[in-house]
This record gives C-alpha cells, structure tokens and sequence, in this order.
C-alpha cells in the first residue's frame, strides 16, 4: 500500500503536471490567436491591393455598402402617413416669434412671465415682444410698459385679432391707413408678424401723443375718440394695466387677476407729453382682464 508521503508526492507532482500542461496550451492557442490575426491582416491587404486593381469590383462594393446604408435609413424613417419627412424645416426656428425668458434682464423677465399668466400665452414669445416693447420704445422715447399695456387691452397679445373697422395685429394698427409704414416690411401683410405690427404701432402711437400734446389725449386719439372724447374706457384701461406693469418690473407682486377700472370720462390733459397718469385713472369696479381687442369702437378716419 501507497504510505502517506507518497500519496502527497504523487498529488503534487499531478499538480505540477497540470499546471505546466495549462501553460502550454494557453501558450499555443495565443500563438495561434497571433498568427491568425497575422494571416487575416494579410488577407485584408491583400483584398485591397486586388480590388484596388479591379475597379468594376471596387464599385460593385462601395454600391453594396451604399444600398445597405439607404436600406436602414428608409427603416428609421416612419411611413404610416407621416408626411414630416418630405415637410422637414431645419431652419423653420428662425422664423419662430420666441425668445427664453431666462435669458432676459430680471425687470423684463418678470414682466413677461406676469403677462404670460396673466392673458394665457406661451412666455417664449411673450418674451420677445417684451424684448421689442423695451427696444423700440425706447428707441421711441415712449415707456415699454405702455406700449405692453396698449397691446395687452388692444388684442390680449393675438398677433393675428382683427376689428370689424380693419384695426390689426398686437397693436391694432389700421393697415389700410398706415401702409405707408409696411412699405419698410415688404408690405402690409407685415402687419401680421407680431414684431412689425409691434415698430409700426408704436410709430402710430408717437405719432398720435405728438398731435395730441399729451399721453390721455394721444391715446384717444390712438383708439379714434379724438372727436368724441368718449372712448369706451380705453384710456383708464391702458393705464392701470401700464400702473400694474410698472410694479411689476420694479419687483412688486401684482395679482394676475388684477381688476381692470370701469370706465369713467376724463378730460383731455394740457401738458406735455409724460408717461405718468393724469389722475383720471381710478379704479372703480372690479372688471377683469379684458377679453377682446380695445379697437372694436375704432374709428378708421382717425387712425
């Protein structure tokens, strides 16, 4: 019989045994590993030297790998009635009336984030006519907030309202009057892009407070009340949505569902031109946020 130290001699010589047999064999497969990468590595170079030489066979491939190409971009493209692949704008962005408000100084941001709330749209392009209302208004020596106040009763920010006199777009501009002013645009079709409409109203409304002498009667003569003198509230509307705008941009909260004032006459001032209210703005009821264009009672001759 096989004694103990025998038995633990022949397991580690078994042991070696293994281990050395493992070592080979991982040693041979790598070389073979090796050698077969070498043989492949041949084999593609000497494909390409042999199609490089062949050039109906060079073309027959760059068309295999083509087809293939357009096979799975046709798979990738939807075809159950989706016609945006043939519709596809990349650059149709660029045409978006849009801006992000976080990218707007903290008095114009705010402003726009309160309107957006308060008449219900979408604070991007709120944020670009926010942006327009500060840059052509002071441009035109007129107080951005005035000029927001005055779209804001003229059409509740629709870019596209119309009066039944032809009063349209964000600031309600007769078109027809003041054609001479889309010339610069292309047109009076321009009176539809909300930026357009925005500079020509704002010209419009220069216009009207220079003849007037003074804001109150600029804008009656903005809203085509001159004559009359009785314009439906237009004025006190204006100007408390302007007085709520103010406190807005000086960082005072303001309600969205601020009551607008009913309407009360007022007489034309006889100073001069300034952006503070008269006194004639005094809130009386508790009307809210206007719901339709202020040019509804425009006159056209006076606009």
């Amino acid at each position: 019989m096989m004694d103990l130290s025998s038995l633990h001699r022949w397991r580690k010589q078994s042991t070696e045994s293994m281990a050395v047999f493992l070592r080979d064999v991982g040693h041979g497969l790598l070389e073979v590993g090796h050698n077969s990468l070498a043989l492949l590595g041949l084999c593609v170079v000497a494909t390409l030297l042999f199609a490089a030489t062949r050039a109906d066979l060079r073309h027959a491939v760059e068309q295999h790998a083509l087809d293939w190409l357009l096979e799975r971009q046709e798979a990738r493209t939807p075809k159950d009635g989706d016609d945006l692949a043939d519709l596809a704008e990349p650059s149709a962005v660029d045409r978006a009336t849009a801006a992000d408000p976080r990218e707007l100084p903290r008095q114009q941001a705010a402003v726009a984030q309160w309107l957006s709330k308060r008449y219900r749209v979408a604070p991007e392009p709120l944020s670009r006519l926010v942006q327009e209302a500060w840059a052509v208004g002071q441009r035109a020596g007129i107080e951005p907030t005035l000029v927001l106040a005055v779209m804001a009763i003229e059409s509740s920010f629709n870019p596209f309202a119309q009066s039944p006199v032809g009063a349209q777009g964000l600031m309600q501009v007769m078109t027809r009057v003041h054609d001479d002013k889309y010339q610069a645009f292309g047109g009076t079709r321009a009176a539809f892009d909300p930026v357009t409409n925005v500079r020509v109203g704002v010209q419009v409304l220069k216009e009207c407070i220079a003849k007037a002498g003074g804001l109150e009667a600029g804008l009656r003569f903005y809203v085509g009340a001159a004559v009359s003198g009785q314009d439906g509230g237009y004025v006190v509307k204006v100007l408390a949505e302007q007085a709520h705008l103010r406190l807005v941009a000086s960082g005072k909260p303001v309600s969205i569902n601020a009551p607008l004032p009913s309407y009360r006459p007022v007489s034309p001032p006889d100073g001069p031109l300034s952006d503070e209210p008269s006194g004639a703005v005094v809130p009386t009821s508790t009307a809210s946020v206007p719901a339709g264009p202020g040019a509804s009672q425009r006159v056209a001759m006076l606009r």
